[in-house]
């Protein structure tokens, strides 16, 4: 059995849209980041850096932490959303690491100093701001050129970067409003993942009850 540790937010949504669309069974279990739970010693002992999400796979002995490898070891698992060797396999991950290290810790800031900070620094949100803009220029670049985001073909690179981009629009409307509209590859995109069955069921978990087991 799978086990599935996350919370409501992008990162967290990313695992539960891979497993619905590789349909593997899987139980999601909530770490309460509101209440500070990814800080409890059973989580901790899962996902050492205390992050979410963590995924724990009975049937193969698996433990690990940190949603970008998550994802590659699903793909790994069954063969799919992911090419298994040559360049077209690094041409994919290069695009998930990208997300990774760029696309999440940039419209984090902006969300957290925009929304959340007690103090609205002008300075920090308009770095912040910059920079998303720009990764979003990167963003619609790519899918200008390529169906996807990793290549033509639909992969785990687009089910990392999908949760990031959906929640940075619906959250900063007022600094992101004309986003889409003048981003029109980037448009074609989102509406594309948010028709698919397996993204609208990963970006609802947890909407429903604590913890629960899902059949894909």
């Amino acid at each position: 059995m799978i086990h599935l540790y996350t919370w409501k937010t992008p990162n967290g949504r990313k695992p539960a849209i891979a497993l619905e669309e590789l349909h593997l069974d899987y139980a999601v279990h909530a770490v309460d980041i509101n209440q500070d739970q990814q800080f409890l010693p059973d989580f901790v002992a899962i996902s050492p850096n205390s992050k979410i999400p963590a995924l724990v796979d009975d049937t193969h002995g698996v433990r690990i932490f940190e949603s970008g490898v998550i994802l590659e070891y699903l793909a790994d698992r069954t063969g799919k959303l992911l090419p298994t060797s040559g360049p077209a396999r690094y041409e994919t991950l290069q695009w998930l690491y990208w997300q990774v290290g760029g696309i999440g810790p940039m419209f984090g800031q902006l969300g957290f100093f925009a929304n959340r900070a007690k103090e609205k620094l002008p300075l920090a949100i308009d770095r912040y701001l910059t920079e998303s803009n720009r990764l979003l220029d990167v963003l619609e670049q790519r899918l200008a050129a390529s169906q996807y985001v990793g290549s033509d073909d639909y992969s785990i690179a687009d089910i990392a970067t999908y949760p990031w981009v959906a929640a940075v629009m619906a959250n900063n409307p007022q600094l992101l409003g004309d986003a889409l509209v003048t981003r029109p590859s980037v448009n074609r995109w989102m509406v594309s993942l948010a028709a698919r069955p397996a993204v609208i069921k990963g970006m609802a978990v947890l909407s429903d009850s604590a913890s629960e087991s899902r059949t894909a």
